[in-house]
């Protein structure tokens, strides 16, 4: 598995359709998950963001998911996702999330959060 794949199938482990943010399609529903893939090779830390979106009047599914997303990171068994002969690691970023607004429709929920993630590969 290389790193693209091996980091969409980390997203999408979470139980909502996760989608590289460049190739969301228009009739994408919610819950949904959308990242911004990074990669680097050997030894040279990246950060990455990505975004948890729903369509409701609270916050609790978005953040109850990104809970979720942190246990799993901090807890994760074994610690890396092996991907191209090597492994991914992955910590919570600064700040891990934040609380977006969207302007055109006030029943969305978005949570922008940041990883960091370091890729132990060669290419």
């Amino acid at each position: 598995m290389d790193k693209e794949q091996a980091m969409h199938a980390f997203f999408s482990s979470f139980g909502w359709k996760a989608y590289d943010e460049t190739l969301l399609p228009d009739d994408a529903e919610m819950p949904r998950i959308t990242y911004g893939l990074v990669t680097d090779s050997l030894d040279r830390p990246v950060s990455m963001a990505f975004s948890l979106w729903d369509k409701s009047y609270s916050w609790a599914s978005v953040t109850q998911k990104a809970h979720e997303i942190s246990e799993a990171i901090t807890f994760m068994h074994p610690p890396a996702i092996p991907c191209d002969g090597g492994r991914i690691y992955i910590t919570p970023g600064t700040p891990f999330t934040q609380r977006m607004s969207e302007p055109s429709d006030d029943t969305i929920r978005r949570l922008y959060i940041n990883l960091e993630v370091e890729y132990f590969t060669e290419t």
